[in-house]
Parts: structure tokens; C-alpha cells; sequence
């Protein structure tokens, strides 16, 4: 699938759930993203939670997520960096 599939599917149905977690995100539905995220255990979900925090502002609990996944709090916009987390796990 590629990023301009992705981004007009209609259902997260039949995603892993880093993609089903960026879907919601996409689609204006940051609690259902965060709590799909929470479950997961890895250095991406990691990523994509330290993301979330800093959509929502929290730039400490942010950083923390940022330093779990193994990565420096981001320059670019969010935008920018949830296109770069989709290319990224879609080509996984």
C-alpha cells in the first residue's frame, strides 16, 4: 500500500495496529490512537506514542517516549513526521 493508499482507506480494518493507531490519528480520533498505542511494546509504537504526546502537548511525557524509542525530540512538524512514521511502517 503506499502513502496515498493509506491515506484515503476508508477502515483501519485488516492494518497492523501501528497503522490502524496512525489511521485514528489521521482521522481526528487521538484517544482511540493512544490507546491502541499503549498496548504495544516495541520501539516503533514507542514512536508513534512519543508522537501522540507531542500532538497533544505534553512535551515531557513526549521526550520520555521520544528517549524509549531511541530518538531526539523532532524539529519537524507533526505532519511531516506522522508521513514519515506511515512511509516507514508501510514499507515494513
Amino acid at each position: 500500500m503506499t502513502l496515498d493508499e493509506f491515506k484515503v482507506i476508508s477502515s483501519p480494518n485488516g492494518l497492523t495496529p501501528l497503522l490502524q493507531a496512525l489511521w485514528h490519528d489521521a482521522n481526528e480520533d487521538w484517544a482511540n490512537a493512544h490507546q491502541i498505542i499503549q498496548e504495544i511494546n516495541t520501539v516503533d509504537a514507542a514512536w508513534i506514542h512519543a508522537y501522540l504526546h507531542r500532538k497533544e502537548g505534553d512535551k515531557g511525557n513526549a521526550h520520555y517516549w521520544y528517549q524509549q524509542a531511541g530518538r531526539k525530540f523532532p524539529t519537524v512538524s507533526l505532519s511531516e513526521e506522522w508521513q514519515e512514521m506511515a512511509c516507514y511502517l508501510l514499507e515494513k
